[in-house]
């Protein structure tokens, strides 16, 4: 089988499964596209991104452009003659002149069920919300965010314990065996017609910002515990009990009214780490202080005796 030229865009961890099965498959890429290198770490040591440097490893043409809307941005591009230009969390949004540039145009790999979650954080939506299933969504770009009609999904459930990093690497692992059956199929001519997205359906994705993760004990305890969920292993639930900073990075609902007020421990629990909501309450299983490492709720709530 001949394989399609493509051209991978990307730039987290999520992309890089994408394209360790391109690497591997008839469908190798020519090049990369990834966002130009960031100081990252406690030095702030510039470094390359995960998809550069698996792309430098594997001996292929790294580009990186700063915008893709100058045209001597794209010039490089357009050398290469790509048939296919695939993006999975690339990061910057594509101008129509790169759009119209593949033969077959761009593809998207979206770690939702578009129309369902649209946008920067689908998975953490996801949990959120509590939707029982969520999956990979393979689109043809156009120049709307995540508007494109739909040629391949893949679904999953949602386990009701799992968190968002270990949805994440489940759902890159998906997006790609995905991409390299669109392009087997593609290659056979058994790609389906890609299908126009319900906007009735639609729903959005914001980004998510660091004060999302603040706990409000007046809500209800099954929602905190989805956000406890959905915010690891970034930016991590945190909020304040009797007074101690606390990050949480798992727990569990239980149901019952309290006699307590929301945020206060309950006494009812010996050697374990339970918080009223305004329904039900919140049982941390493992916590953070501020500087210190993760440690079971048993343990800091010996540390940390109620003053109850």
């Amino acid at each position: 089988m001949t394989g399609v030229r493509t051209v991978f865009a990307g730039t987290p961890a999520f992309a890089v499964p994408a394209l360790e099965a391109l690497i591997a498959s008839e469908h190798r890429p020519v090049a990369v596209l990834t966002q130009p290198d960031r100081a990252a770490g406690r030095g702030r040591k510039v470094r390359p991104g995960p998809i550069k440097q698996l792309a430098m490893d594997a001996g292929i043409e790294v580009l990186q452009p700063a915008s893709l809307k100058a045209p001597d941005s794209r010039q490089r591009l357009a050398e290469l003659e790509p048939e296919l230009l695939i993006t999975a969390a690339y990061g910057l949004l594509l101008p129509r002149a790169v759009l119209d540039l593949p033969t077959h145009g761009c593809w998207n790999l979206h770690a939702s069920l578009l129309p369902r979650w649209r946008g920067a954080s689908p998975i953490q939506q996801a949990i959120l919300a509590g939707d029982r299933e969520t999956g990979i969504s393979l689109m043809q770009m156009d120049a709307g965010l995540d508007t494109g009609p739909v040629i391949l999904q893949s679904a999953t459930p949602i386990d009701q314990s799992e968190n968002a990093g270990a949805l994440h690497d489940r759902l890159a692992g998906m997006a790609a065996a995905l991409t390299v059956e669109a392009l087997d199929r593609l290659v056979r001519g058994e790609l389906p017609a890609p299908r126009a997205q319900d906007e009735a359906l639609a729903t959005h994705a914001p980004l998510i910002q660091r004060a999302d993760a603040e706990l409000d004990w007046r809500k209800d305890a099954e929602q905190l515990a989805r956000m406890v969920r959905a915010y690891n292993p970034w930016p991590v639930a945190h909020a304040e009990i009797e007074g101690h900073a606390l990050r949480m990075l798992s727990a569990k609902a239980l149901s019952g009214s309290q006699k307590v007020p929301p945020g206060g421990r309950l006494p009812d629990y010996p050697g374990r780490l339970v918080v009223a909501c305004g329904h039900g309450a919140l049982e941390l299983l493992d916590v953070q202080s501020p500087g210190r490492k993760v440690v079971s709720a048993r343990d800091w709530v010996n540390a940390h005796p109620s003053r109850g």
